[in-house]
């Protein structure tokens, strides 16, 4: 019986080489689920995910496939050269695999480019047949029609949270110039057909479990979609979290569906709270000045914002930096995120930035979202790294976590979630503390 090993590396620490480690997997992912189902039955899966699993490098398994996400690339390229030493074929796969597949070429021995549902079986089939895999699978998918059910089984012999994955679409419909997602799918936004994904919640139910959620890119993509989709999800009674643009906000019937059919935590992306710089990553459909009031609507609709925010922009200083820290407090987000402007290798600002001779660092590694790698238009790069530091300190102190979590109103009407957005804040302040991005893995 022929056996993989599917690996999900986790990432060094941002300023010291020490792997990050979690006693539980809290957002695990939907890809080895998935892969497992597209698995033909007379094969073995294995998986490991490196976060809460160590890396069984003596595994009898033939292949070796790894897939990572943005900083846990680089030890994933470790691992595949560690694999690849011991005489095994090594495959990857994800976002950063298919934006740079010349930068992981000479670690494996293949590389899938984008979507794995043609092209997985593919490589899979040639294994089997010839012993080898070819150099590059890139078969895009132009529909997500009759996907099996993951295999979640896999997931719950992991310690893992109280939520388990279920994706509806991919892609977004916008185009932002800094976004991996937009190199990938260039503004495609494809939907799987309702009662579909509706198989999917329903096998996480029957699991036991009273959460799910939707690891879409941009949930409110298409309006009507997430309608039916509501609609659907309303009788089954379940709690689920989403992402989406804050644009939601312009929807309030469709906001209170959401909450209706059980929506509690919505992750958005606001960037920025200049105009001027929302433009200039070609996010100009979102209003800056309605910001404040958007986040509002969507907690009086009983939905907590887990936001990201950037800083770095031409269009800030240390002063827009400081007044970002007030807007965070006075708004009372529950659950902020901040990151360095970063301009992503195969990005639109990549180019840009680049064209302009404005990258002061090549060496990938260090694209952590805690440094500057390129030079800032009206603050130095010291000062950015220095001012990030900063925000992260005032915004994760236990004064500012007290007011924002803790005398929130929502905290009061939703004391569980109140409690959970408190330790996320907490998790949050211990990866600041010690010099990485705030993040749940």
């Amino acid at each position: 019986m022929p056996k993989i090993l599917l690996i999900q590396p986790t990432q060094y620490s941002s300023h010291r080489r020490v792997l990050i480690k979690q006693k539980k997997i809290y957002l695990p992912g939907l890809v080895f689920p998935l892969l497992a189902a597209l698995t033909p039955p007379h094969w073995e899966v294995e998986t490991a995910i490196e976060v809460v699993d160590e890396i069984n490098f003596d595994t009898d398994a033939q292949l070796i496939g790894i897939g990572a996400m943005g900083h846990a690339t680089f030890r994933g390229l470790e691992i595949a050269d560690e694999f690849k030493r011991r005489g095994k074929t090594v495959f990857f796969g994800g976002y950063m695999a298919s934006i740079l597949p010349e930068y992981v070429k000479g670690h494996a021995d293949g590389v899938i480019i984008g979507d794995a549902e043609i092209a997985y079986p593919k490589l899979l089939h040639d294994f089997e047949t010839t012993g080898k895999i070819e150099k590059v699978y890139h078969y895009p998918v132009e529909h997500l029609d009759n996907l099996p059910v993951p295999k979640y089984e896999l997931l719950l012999k992991k310690r893992i949270g109280f939520m388990l994955p279920v994706q509806a679409a991919r892609g977004c419909p916008h185009s932002c110039n800094f976004c991996s997602i937009a190199c990938i799918y260039d503004g495609k936004h494809i939907s799987r057909p309702v009662e579909e994904v509706m198989n999917d919640i329903k096998r996480v139910k029957e699991l036991g479990y009273k959460m799910f959620y939707l690891i879409d890119d941009n949930l409110v993509g298409n309006p009507e979609y997430l309608e039916a989709l509501c609609t659907r999800i309303k009788p089954l009674r379940m709690k689920w979290a989403s992402q989406c643009t804050i644009n939601i906000a312009k929807h309030p019937e469709l906001l209170k569906l959401a909450y209706d059919s059980g929506c509690r935590i919505l992750s958005i992306g606001i960037e920025s709270l200049s105009q001027e710089a929302l433009d200039s990553m070609n996010k100009g459909w979102v209003s800056a000045r309605e910001t404040g009031q958007m986040l509002k609507q969507i907690m009086r609709a009983g939905i907590m914002p887990s936001t990201e925010m950037i800083i770095g922009t031409d269009f800030d200083t240390a002063d827009s930096i400081r007044d970002l820290r007030k807007f965070v407090d006075q708004v009372k987000i529950p659950i902020p995120r901040f990151y360095i402007l970063t301009p992503i290798p195969g990005t639109e600002l990549h180019k840009e930035y680049s064209d302009a001779g404005r990258i002061t660092v090549n060496d990938f590694s260090r694209y952590n979202v805690t440094s500057s790698v390129f030079t800032p238009a009206n603050i130095s790069s010291e000062q950015l790294e220095e001012m990030y530091r900063w925000l992260n300190r005032k915004i994760f102190s236990i004064p500012s976590i007290l007011r924002r979590v803790v005398f929130n109103p929502y905290f009061f009407r939703r004391p569980l979630l109140g409690l959970f957005a408190l330790g996320v804040n907490l998790q949050y302040r211990a990866f600041v503390k010690r010099g990485d991005a705030p993040n749940i893995l």
